[in-house]
């Protein structure tokens, strides 16, 4: 293959490759104000969404122990995709927490290099819902080599907070919709209307 045909047949910065679907399928599991519900509940309804989604597995027995993990390990991807849109709120302390639970969990779910004719890619060697755990860091791992990690994000409008990919051309993006972004600007107009009526003097 030439180096323009190589060129060419790789993914842009708006493309949104497996793996980054695999990370957003997992964070975008969650309960909002919105009407989405909790997923990973417990044992049983973790285990029924395991089975609709043969890349963590499939069917795979799981507790509510496995079920409070998935719910841990996902809300600190979410922390660090919210950091990725700039919330205020999920700097700092927040962040500090995700980034030391992401790294106990890289240490319990640990990743193997897997080597074909056809290329290298990481997998997770172990099996059940530490398999599940694995798969996720793997994505995050390999997509993040691509230095296009920071666009993977959490939507900024409370308490929608949905994983979405950047795909505008500065990564500027803050919100997963159009329609978020609106609530936001709405909301932010009439906080600004409420603090002028308020420094307004009395006639």
């Amino acid at each position: 293959m030439s180096s323009a045909s190589a060129e060419s047949a790789k993914p842009g910065p708006r493309t949104v490759v497996p793996v980054v679907e695999t990370v957003l399928t997992f964070v975008n599991t969650r309960a909002d104000g919105g009407g989405r519900r909790e997923v990973f509940r417990d044992g049983q309804s973790f285990a029924a969404w395991l089975a609709e989604h043969d890349e963590f597995g499939g069917h795979t027995v799981a507790t509510d122990a496995d079920a409070a993990a998935a719910r841990e390990l996902r809300d600190a991807l979410v922390t660090l995709l919210l950091a990725h849109s700039g919330d205020e709120e999920s700097l700092g302390e927040p962040l500090q927490h995700a980034e030391q639970h992401l790294r106990r969990a890289g240490a319990l779910y640990p990743l193997a290099t897997m080597v074909t004719a056809d290329g290298v890619e990481l997998a997770s060697p172990q099996a059940g819902v530490p398999r599940v755990f694995g798969t996720v860091l793997a994505a995050v791992t390999t997509f993040a080599q691509t230095g296009d990690w920071g666009r993977v994000k959490a939507c900024r409008n409370p308490p929608c907070h949905f994983g979405f990919f950047d795909r505008t051309r500065n990564g500027a993006g803050l919100y997963c919709s159009t329609g978020c972004g609106s609530q936001v600007s709405m909301r932010n107009y009439r906080r600004r209307q409420r603090r002028e009526g308020e420094a307004m003097p009395e006639a």
